[in-house]
């Protein structure tokens, strides 16, 4: 598959089926923490950029297998919502495949765009990032295209949760001494508070990202920033469920590490000399992690 890769795994969305739209790696943002790696086409521009009927076709043909999937997810090596060709997919899922659940795992930086607004709105659930208020926390973890403004993406987010029925878990990815910060906490909190999501959902590093100075926050420090945010309904991310219980996994072993290396990255493992070990190592390298966001 070339636009498709799954199903894995999802800490957030069980077993999902991901959608690529975009190359490897075009973005809005070139965050320090991203396990995809460091971005190779920092823009805004909205355009098509793999073609939407090849896109569409792969999908048919998928899914005519009629397999078990908890979502049909737009995600992959960089941000969907960069494709202009993302609402027409999502109409066709919704139009021919209405038993699937659709999500959008977006940075957010996008929706002050009244169009990708009205592109969206069928989707079940949109889960868009904001790890920081203001804009030189923003600029120092989200590293954004210079035409970003941090005041304009949160007040894109505040439409989005105005228009949008579906539900919205917002995801914080928490980096000690950046955001974490009594400041930049007070300033999350309140803007979460006003933007009203389903969930905020806190996260942190799992797999190398892109820079290597940026280093996991302690689950009892989460748990204090969950407790910080009440009255807001949040929770750390959880570990993805095991892949023993996905009836619908590739079991393709060799073409499911290639197609998901590609997209999403592997945990790293050190060479291992017995055989035991090795064989041990196979498994664990042959599943794949659908990443953090």
């Amino acid at each position: 598959m070339k636009y498709l890769f799954g199903p894995v795994p999802s800490r957030r969305l069980g077993v999902s089926l991901g959608i690529d739209l975009v190359p490897h790696k075009v973005c809005s943002l070139n965050c320090v923490y991203c396990e995809v790696g460091r971005t190779t086409l920092l823009t805004t521009e909205r355009k098509e950029y793999v073609p939407i009927k090849s896109v569409i076709a792969e999908l048919d043909d998928y899914l005519a297998r009629q397999p078990e999937l908890d979502f049909i997810t737009f995600s992959g090596q960089g941000e969907p919502t960069l494709n202009s060709g993302l609402g027409l997919v999502l109409d066709h899922i919704k139009d021919n495949y209405p038993k699937y659940k659709v999500a959008i795992l977006t940075n957010g930086t996008l929706f002050w765009d009244k169009q990708l607004r009205n592109e969206v709105m069928r989707a079940d659930v949109i889960l868009p990032d904001l790890d920081a208020v203001s804009q030189i926390v923003f600029q120092r973890i989200n590293r954004p295209h210079h035409s970003l403004d941090n005041q304009k993406i949160i007040a894109g987010l505040k439409d989005l949760r105005r228009e949008f029925k579906g539900s919205i878990l917002m995801e914080v990815f928490m980096i000690a001494g950046l955001n974490d910060t009594e400041s930049e906490l007070k300033l999350l909190r309140e803007t979460l508070i006003d933007l009203a999501p389903d969930c905020v959902q806190l996260n942190t590093l799992d797999r190398p990202g892109t820079e290597n100075w940026v280093k996991a926050m302690s689950r009892d420090r989460l748990q204090k920033i969950v407790e910080y945010f009440k009255p807001l309904k949040a929770e750390i991310v959880a570990n993805p469920q095991s892949r023993k219980k996905i009836q619908s996994f590739d079991l393709d072993v060799e073409n499911r590490i290639l197609n998901t290396i590609g997209r999403r990255p592997l945990d790293r493992y050190r060479p291992l000399s017995d055989p035991e070990s090795a064989s041990k190592r196979t498994e664990q390298v042959s599943q794949p992690s659908f990443g953090s966001r």
